[in-house]
């Protein structure tokens, strides 16, 4: 969409303007944490200088008029670095954390219906009290819970417990390169967990449900139920289908989901505005044949608008959603009441509008992807689709679908191989089929919600969606399998990031706008960027490193020398691709790692001992034993792994060790005991599944 008004694009979308300082407010007290007080006083400063502002006299307004933009901008950002600090419930005084004792109990509504998984079930939790001896101190917060399969399940939304169980913080695995959970979950104002077994709760009498929440889930239950029923199949078609209806992901195959991310088509899995797009426009398209929209414009818009944001509510309120809902909202309105509704400004303001609501959505990969998604298809798919100009009316529609998946790609890629390090390179022919079939599957996946009731059209339309989600999962799947379907393992950080972000943009506008200058400082970001893959390759010639890797239950360790490594650890970690690509991937994609199948020429193994270069690892495990008659031996690194029960005193009696470092295969309790121990005997030591990943460079 282009603009079509000879002003300026900041004149006809002032929302554009807002959202800069919007967003520099929250980065800032995001990274800088000011305090409640400096915060306050700058929004009284500036407060109070607009208000000056406005008793000057005409001509010095007019002389000083960048002043006004100047002080509007400095106060939406101090606004911001309140909103963000508000959003931080850690900070609060009532935060149950402030109240929180080793022998603290906690009173706790559950706040959605418990969620199985492969051994627990989980659910967030509200804390309405801290109960410290007897003493109930109300409190707030929210708790990421996993109660053992074991228990009795009768536990629902609304329903209160009081839990006896000291609370885990959220921590990050510490792997290099590795997702950071930790600041994912306190966005979400998720702090600690807790596993409750049984008899590690009380469910109390009292339960209190929100009508709106409760209608929400009950609604979720029975689309799930009505597909599993009608759907039906197995996990590929069925988890398919609650995926794209409703964004339910708990019974999707893990690795279908890779190959729909491989052949760059996990947007239609993953809830997005794309969804909400075909609704919006299937209701605007029922409510203009009727005759409704004509007859009662404003009862019209309300309805179209309250199924909108029904739908959103039902897919779990994703920031896509939100966007696209928000999006809607301001066009449908501008549209029907103001006739005029500028896109750039309905989207600068929805941005602005959920950012208020939530600053931590600006971290949100969803978020960021459906932002720069739309703004690229808004900027770019018409200068695209003219650049071929087909007779053909079919071909023609084609083309269009295509310049759409090219826009948004365009601007999408460089934050997608920054997160995921890949970029599918099929991706404008998976979309070309993928898109129309995954319209037609969410129509009939509606119609069969409607007719839920009416068994033999539900069984007609259960099986309409059945074979097509098969027809669609094959062929994605066959697509994935050709060997040149993703560019796997691409670099990036965020400063090659924001330079390649700077290269598109300048390239982009050199192509629209015919200016020389573009071209030139595309060449220029071109050049910084080939600078920086140069250094980087540099870097990771020069490297060598040992990194113990932090994964549930499991040995990992790494042997890393200039672009290559050496895996040694655990088979199931060679087999499984789920626990490899999360826990080891990311740091080997992080350093441009290539596997070697064999060891290097400056690694020799003998039993337990692996010396790297000048440095030597000893692995104690249950077949490692202690040989009273040996030499004593120095070791920079004594690795205990695979729980052996061996004591510290016991091994470092013949062996003496840099550090002592215990895995993630070992259990807590016995880590700690050998930390006791460690620390008795002057040792360092690192506990792996509690400080991270352990790396050694040298």
């Amino acid at each position: 969409m282009q603009p079509t008004h000879n002003l300026p694009l900041w004149k006809q979308a002032p929302f554009i303007r807002l959202l800069f300082p919007l967003i520099a407010g929250i980065l800032l007290q995001w990274y800088l944490g000011f305090s409640l007080g400096y915060i306050i006083i700058c929004l009284i400063c500036f407060s109070i200088a607009l208000s000056f502002y406005y008793f000057l006299p005409v001509s010095l307004k007019y002389t000083f008029r960048f002043l006004q933009g100047l002080l509007i901008y400095f106060f939406i950002a101090s606004a911001a670095m309140l909103l963000t600090w508000q959003a931080d419930k850690s900070k609060q005084k009532s935060w149950y954390g402030h109240s929180l004792t080793d022998s603290s109990k906690l009173l706790l509504k559950i706040n959605e219906p418990l969620v199985p998984k492969k051994n627990s079930y989980k659910a967030d939790a509200l804390v309405e009290a801290v109960i410290n001896n007897g003493k109930v101190l109300p409190a707030s917060g929210k708790l990421l819970l996993y109660f053992s399969q074991t228990i009795d399940s009768n536990l629902y939304y609304g329903d209160k417990i009081i839990i006896d169980k000291s609370l885990t913080w959220i921590r990050n695995s510490g792997n290099p390169g590795a997702f950071n959970y930790e600041r994912y979950t306190s966005f979400q104002q998720l702090f600690h967990t807790a596993f409750i077994s049984p008899g590690e709760y009380v469910k109390t009498h009292e339960s209190n449900q929100n009508f709106f929440s409760r209608f929400i889930y009950q609604s979720r239950t029975y689309i799930l139920n009505n597909i599993r029923k009608y759907i039906g199949g197995n996990k590929n078609e069925q988890g398919i289908a609650e995926a794209l209806l409703i964004g339910y992901k708990e019974d999707l195959d893990k690795d279908l989901v890779q190959a729909y991310s491989n052949t760059g088509v996990v947007h239609i899995i993953a809830i997005s505005g794309l969804h909400l797009g075909l609704i919006y426009a299937i209701l605007l398209w029922i409510f203009t044949k009727t005759g409704l929209m004509k007859r009662s414009k404003l009862i019209s818009v309300i309805l179209i608008l309250s199924f909108l944001w029904l739908f959103s509510l039902l897919t779990g309120a994703s920031a896509s959603v939100l966007r696209s809902a928000v999006m809607f909202t301001f066009i449908l309105s501008g549209k029907s009441f103001f006739k005029q509704a500028n896109g750039y400004n309905a989207l600068a303001a929805s941005a602005f509008t959920l950012l208020c609501w939530n600053p931590y959505l600006l971290w949100d990969v969803g978020f960021q992807l459906s932002y720069l998604a739309v703004f690229g298809i808004m900027w770019l798919q018409q200068p695209i689709y003219k650049l071929w100009f087909i007779k053909n009316k079919l071909l023609q529609s084609a083309w269009s679908l295509m310049s759409v998946t090219l826009a948004a790609q365009v601007l999408t890629f460089p934050v997608c191989i920054y997160y995921f390090h890949q970029f599918p390179t099929l991706f404008l022919f998976t979309n070309f089929i993928a898109v129309p079939i995954s319209t037609i599957i969410l129509y009939s996946e509606i119609l069969l919600i409607l007719f839920a009731a009416v068994e033999p059209v539900a069984i007609l339309l259960g099986k309409i969606s059945h074979w097509t989600i098969y027809a669609l999962n094959v062929f994605i799947q066959k697509c994935n399998s050709f060997s040149f379907s993703v560019i796997d393992k691409i670099y990036a950080n965020p400063y090659s990031t924001w330079i390649l972000y700077a290269l598109v943009t300048a390239l982009c506008c050199w192509l629209l706008y015919k200016n020389k200058t573009w071209l030139k400082l595309s060449f220029l970001f071109l050049g910084i960027y080939a600078g920086l893959m140069i250094y980087a390759r540099i870097e990771i010639n020069r490297q060598q490193k040992i990194i113990i890797y932090n994964v549930s239950m499991q040995s990992a360790i790494d042997f890393i020398y200039k672009d290559q490594y050496f895996f040694v650890g655990d088979s199931i970690l060679l087999q499984d691709a789920l626990p490899k690509n999360f826990y080891l991937k990311p740091a080997r994609v992080s350093m441009l790692l290539n596997e070697s199948t064999v060891p290097f020429a400056n690694l020799s193994i003998k039993k337990n001992l692996y010396k790297f270069g000048n440095k030597t690892l000893l692995l104690v495990n249950r077949e490692f034993s202690v040989d009273s008659a040996a030499p004593k031996i120095k070791v920079d690194i004594l690795l205990f792994t695979k729980s052996p029960k061996l004591s510290v005193k016991e091994v470092t009696s013949r062996i003496q060790p840099t550090i002592v470092v215990f895995d993630a295969s070992n259990p807590l309790w016995k880590i700690a005991k050998w930390r006791s121990e460690c620390e008795s005997l002057t040792l360092h030591c690192h506990s792996v599944p509690e400080q991270g990943a352990y790396v050694f460079g040298f």
